[in-house]
């Protein structure tokens, strides 16, 4: 009885963890839609990632929110952009995720701080904040 007991615990255990892995690498897969387009001037692979309601809240000066997609939609064509893209965490609980996002220019870097949800079986950026940080110069 308590064998069964064990493997009936490590099977649920073991299913839990492939669901949780599953929604990881889809995540993973959703916020490499916003990185690869951004990367590629590419607004068709972007706006993949996002919600059409999703928001993005920054300061410049002062604090704003955009709409994700009116604020990429300006994006235009041109060559790839110069710059190293990194995923540096993901967290997903239930239907709800998030995720860190480093991309770094020569001059600067951005810190992304992306909120994801599961929406009919397919993970979405709900909304986005970001800091700007400027490299220091020597």
């Amino acid at each position: 009885m308590k064998n069964i007991f064990i493997v009936v615990f490590l099977s649920v255990v073991s299913i839990s963890l492939q669901a949780q892995e599953s929604d990881s690498t889809m995540v993973a897969k959703t916020v490499n839609y916003y990185l690869e387009g951004g990367t590629n001037n590419d607004f068709e692979t972007l706006k993949k990632a996002f919600h059409k309601t999703a928001t993005m809240r920054y300061i410049a000066d002062e604090y704003k929110e955009v709409n994700a997609l009116e604020f990429f939609g300006k994006m235009k064509p041109g060559p790839k952009q110069n710059r190293k893209t990194k995923i540096a965490y993901i967290n997903v609980t239930g239907h709800a995720a998030s995720a860190k996002l480093e991309i770094e220019y020569p001059k600067f870097s951005f810190i992304d701080y992306m909120n994801l949800l599961k929406i009919d079986g397919e993970w979405k950026i709900v909304s986005k904040i970001f800091y700007k940080k400027v490299h220091a110069t020597e």
